[in-house]
């Protein structure tokens, strides 16, 4: 499983957070504490907003631990909103076009978790894209393929909604084909002002999700604690999604799982 993190608040350096703390996202690219494997190698992302409404993204296939350019990006690139990302591959190809995160107009997304047995659903799915969406696809990941249906299904209306329509598609193509794997999905999207998370799985085994807030407002939304503080760090629950807007947390049960 993938490793991820998100930050909300005050315009900082990425480092802060990718490869300064005890337990950096760069750290746990190697050292995962709370994912099935400890390694997380097949390529890293960021994406970051700045002056423009629209993300700015990096992909790299390269491990993230072994990269020169990422330690220099981070130590350069000031965001308010930004999300980075370790991937550890479930079965589709290391490449650019696989690394999260994944941008559409002013939205990002990046994700870990899986369909299960994605390839005996992957063309059920894909088929509900209509055209102009099935246009923006890239990669042949099941996160991406996510993605794009919830952008299809409204995300700017409301983005939990439109996320639990669109697992519940995955279910029901699941059950039509006796996949007894589950579906897992930890989640992170923003639109450059709000930041949402979502952890829920169909067995009751979501991947870990944390959030620590400030006293001046900032925010981190994080596969696993960055420090060994873990008094400071709460854990959202399973089956529930969290939205961080302006200065409000709001915390709801997603009910597709």
């Amino acid at each position: 499983m993938c490793r991820w993190i998100a930050y909300r608040g005050v315009p900082v350096f990425l480092e802060d957070y990718l490869t300064k703390p005890d337990h950096s996202l760069i750290h746990q690219s190697l050292h995962a504490e709370e994912a099935k494997t400890e390694t997380n190698g097949d390529g890293f992302g960021l994406g970051w907003y700045g002056e423009r409404d629209e993300p700015g993204v990096y992909h790299e296939i390269l491990p993230a631990w072994n990269d020169c350019n990422l330690k220099s990006l981070a130590a350069q690139i000031k965001s308010s909103l930004f999300f980075a990302h370790v991937r550890a591959s479930t079965g589709t190809a290391t490449s650019r076009a696989n690394c999260h995160p994944f941008s559409s107009g002013r939205w990002m997304f990046m994700h870990n978790g899986q369909i299960g047995q994605y390839r005996k659903v992957r063309r059920a799915l894909e088929s509900l894209l209509d055209d102009e969406h099935y246009a923006q696809r890239q990669g042949s990941t099941d996160s991406e393929l996510l993605f794009l249906l919830a952008l299809q299904q409204g995300l700017s209306s409301c983005p939990v909604t439109a996320f639990e329509t669109v697992l519940g598609f995955a279910k029901a193509a699941m059950k039509e084909r006796d996949i007894t794997s589950p579906l897992r999905f930890t989640s992170c999207l923003s639109d450059g002002r709000r930041l949402f998370g979502f952890r829920c799985s169909s067995d009751g085994h979501a991947p870990s999700l944390y959030y620590r807030s400030y006293d001046n407002g900032d925010v981190v939304l994080v596969s696993e604690p960055l420090d060994r503080n873990i008094e400071c760090w709460s854990e959202v629950p399973q089956d529930h999604a969290i939205c961080f807007a302006g200065d409000k947390v709001i915390l709801r049960p997603l009910m597709m799982c």
